[in-house]
């Protein structure tokens, strides 16, 4: 009979939770409706469109991928054909109005139309070897005749016609150029006899050039020359201009535990007991990064047992420095150090504490020779390389990879995402000349790609593919497109002291991707800077993630986000921001050192550098996703305040009839909840997000900050300002930190209520709740007492 009961109890609670659930919708979509009509109307009054566009490029994708093996096919880009020429090397070459002269300085000139590239020059010699590779794209082609020339530098430079310099040619009509396809071989080059300018050949003389046809897909494509990206068919700077791929630095985290000293040498210490500078700490130096322990009242034995914490990058070629300090601030001296080199230091993967080592302390003297040491004391230190960790260098909320250190803690990979970078569309000017050199960088895990620059072009195309190997499907790939402003004409010292700016950037999380399917969106290029949001044009973007085992897929849900170490001996808050900041700075530096380099603030751009940087915008995007969250609470007791003020009668009297349901029968408490949320599941589905996610200018508050706040946003660290515009700053400050006050007061109060139904602060509040416990005990005792007897 009970039974029975509950059954028609669950019936009659799911049929009211529909219909509540269906109210609640229709409520909604109102609301929906309303928030739609008012975007409509800002779209109407703004010029920009910062919506998502779902694009239909012309490519060849569809195959499906098995097993673990990477794919190479260029499937995810327009296919785009491109005439490639590889200048390998001459031979007895002679000079046509010169044949006595024996002293060459020979380069090449590759002319298709008005586009031309040269070779680099060779000194001195008749027989030079270039092996350069020189591209041209077939829709930009304008003429029908590839012409390969050998000039000679110094005739060139010492005569004005430019006949002098001529030393002979070989010509190529493009429609007569053979089709290479990959994963065909590479076409063997061969020798050809030069010719004069009116096509006779010459008795001395052979270049061996090869010519072919190709796609973007050739594995000369990334280092040849591009004439659509060669400013002015200059060759100097081709190096800022070419596809590249670079690699992060692999980092550790360095743990210094200094735990004491002993037998320090003091011997000013009688003559500084009265001075103020009676403290001792200690310094650790890795690099150029310098941290301190707490300062100790001077003593021969001190004791410290703190830790002092690294970043470390493979290879481990540096040397920690550890010194024990005597003084205050910057007025300071050593009392001895030591040397330890990174490689012979401990690694551990666990939480197992590192053996204990005691280092000796040396000291030069100054009145001594520089080679000659004294002995100063000993330091107990722990030292360890913990790979257990992830090395954070992004923000925490887009990274890209969750890895640990340790390569044996790595789990296998999961699937592969692929990118295609297809094109641009509407880009903002960058320059005076009213004109843009546009690139993208993009980032994911511990790789990272650039793409060849594309000149002089406000809708460049690029169609590159590019892929990663992915680990966690909870994790974030990051695009951003930006200026090349290292192709000025003065010089390569006034290029390398050039800033690329920015012009937008995308983000994209897996999490939000299906797998299989191939997502040809194009993405608003959105700029952010003290005028407020500006949209600076779009990019077309191909996204597909890739995984053999759905199930290995879903296994990583049931994995802790961060290794296991993070969990058992976690750090602080200020550790790991003072931990993100040496790992962005390393990184920077290391992609600062390839050839070509990414520059700092590419880096940094891409890394979030200043996104712990306070920002009213921020805060206000913080808030309102918080009160986001709490709308179906807030929901709730909207309805149960109805329920309670007898607002609506026919509700009210049904929401007693539940509660008194659920009171007798409480077994179906559990059910019901999950059968609601399964429901609203089932619900949701229809309008589930077909689209990836992308900036919400709405909640990220880009569309409604004032100046005053972006300029505080984009202020240096420490501010470059002062006066007064610091003072307003301050006191905003002051006020919103008075309105976080309260809030954080209103819920300690709530929480002391709540601690103080039981604590007997309030002798009436804790004996009604006591007494209503009771009776709940004695209800669920019968119950339970009534369902065994049955």
């Amino acid at each position: 009979m009970w039974c029975k009961f509950e059954y028609i109890y669950m019936f009659i609670y799911l049929v009211f939770t529909v219909a509540g659930i269906t109210m609640a919708n229709q409520n909604k979509k109102q609301k929906q409706n309303q928030n739609q009509n008012q975007k409509d109307n800002q779209k109407q009054n703004k010029k920009d469109d910062f919506s998502l566009k779902e694009t239909t490029p012309n490519i060849s994708a569809g195959r499906v991928i098995s097993g673990d093996r990477l794919p190479t096919a260029y499937d995810l880009v327009e296919k785009m054909h491109f005439l490639f020429a590889r200048i390998v090397k001459a031979k007895d070459l002679v000079q046509a109005h010169d044949s006595l002269s024996d002293t060459f300085n020979p380069y090449v000139e590759v002319k298709l139309g008005t586009s031309m590239g040269t070779t680099r020059c060779m000194d001195k010699t008749s027989s030079p070897e270039w092996n350069q590779v020189f591209c041209f794209p077939k829709e930009r082609f304008q003429g029908s005749v590839l012409e390969i020339v050998v000039m000679d530098k110094d005739k060139a430079a010492d005569a004005e016609s430019h006949d002098v310099s001529f030393m002979g040619r070989v010509a190529f009509g493009v429609s007569d150029v053979p089709m290479r396809v990959p994963p065909d071989s590479p076409l063997a080059p061969q020798w050809y006899k030069l010719e004069d300018r009116n096509g006779v050949k010459l008795v001395q003389g052979e270049l061996m050039v090869s010519v072919w046809m190709g796609t973007q897909a050739d594995e000369a494509f990334p280092d040849a020359w591009h004439s659509d990206a060669a400013p002015n068919n200059c060759t100097e700077h081709i190096a800022y201009t070419s596809s590249k791929v670079y690699i992060s630095p692999r980092l550790w985290y360095l743990r210094v535990n200094v735990i004491q000293g002993q037998d320090l040498f003091l011997r000013n210490n009688n003559n500084n007991k009265n001075t103020g500078n009676s403290e001792i700490f200690i310094q650790a130096v890795l690099g150029n990064l310098a941290l301190r322990s707490r300062p100790l009242k001077i003593s021969p034995n001190p004791i410290w047992n703190e830790d002092l914490m690294f970043v470390a990058a493979e290879p481990f070629d540096e040397s920690l420095l550890i010194s024990i300090e005597h003084g205050i601030n910057n007025k300071h001296e050593s009392l001895g150090n030591c040397v330890v080199p990174l490689k012979d230091v401990e690694k551990r993967i666990d939480a197992t504490p590192p053996t204990c080592m005691w280092y000796n302390l040396q000291k030069k003297p100054k009145d001594e020779e520089e080679n000659q040491s004294t002995f100063a004391g000993r330091l107990n230190v722990r030292i360890s390389l913990d790979g257990g960790y992830h090395v954070l260098d992004e923000a925490t909320h887009y990274t890209s990879d969750l890895r640990p250190s340790s390569k044996y803690l790595c789990n296998p990979g999961i699937g592969v995402l692929e990118l295609g970078i297809l094109s641009a569309s509407g880009l903002s000017p960058m320059k005076k000349e009213n004109r843009t050199d546009a690139y993208c960088v993009a980032k994911y895990g511990p790789k990272w790609v650039r793409t060849r620059t594309i000149v002089d072009s406000l809708s460049p195309k690029w169609n590159e593919q590019y892929t990663w190997e992915v680990y966690d499907p909870c994790t974030v790939i990051t695009i951003v497109v930006f200026d090349n402003a290292h192709l000025q004409q003065e010089g390569v010292e006034n290029a390398e002291a050039a800033l690329d700016r920015r012009i937008g950037k995308v983000r994209i999380r897996l999490s939000t991707v299906e797998t299989g399917r191939i997502y040809t969106h194009s993405y608003p290029l959105i700029n952010l800077d003290t005028h407020g949001a500006t949209k600076m044009g779009e990019i077309q973007l191909a996204v597909r993630f890739s995984c053999p085992s759905l199930l290995n897929v879903l296994q990583t849900y049931a994995r802790p986000l961060l290794p296991r170490m993070h969990y058992r001996s976690p750090l602080s808050i200020f550790q790991v921001d003072n931990l993100r900041n040496q790992a962005a700075a390393i990184t920077t530096l290391r992609l600062r050192r390839a050839e070509p380099p990414l520059s700092k603030e590419v880096v940094e751009y891409m890394l979030d550098v200043r996104a712990n940087v306070w920002s009213m915008r921020r805060g206000r995007a913080q808030f309102y996703r918080i009160v986001s969250l709490l709308n179906g609470l807030i929901f709730v007791c909207k309805k149960f305040d109805e329920i309670r003020s007898w607002k609506n009668s026919i509700w009210t009297t049904i929401s007693y009839i539940i509660i008194v349901l659920v009171i007798v029968f409480p077994g179906v408490i559990l059910p019901s909840t999950f059968g609601l949320l399964i429901l609203v599941g089932i619900w949701g589905y229809r309008r589930r997000p077909r689209y990836p996610s992308h900036m919400d200018m709405k909640l990220s508050q880009a569309d409604t900050a004032r100046s005053e706040e972006l300029e505080e946003e984009f202020d240096t660290f420490p501010s470059k300002f002062c006066g007064d515009n610091l003072k307003k700053r301050y006191d905003r400050l002051r006020g919103i930190s008075g309105r976080v006050l309260a809030v954080m007061g209103d819920l300690a109060t709530q929480g002391e209520r709540v601690q103080s139904l039981v604590s007997w602060r309030d002798p009436r509040a804790t004996a009604l709740f006591l007494i209503f416990s009771l009776i709940s005990f004695l209800l669920d005792i019968s119950y339970s007492f009534l369902s065994l007897t049955s």
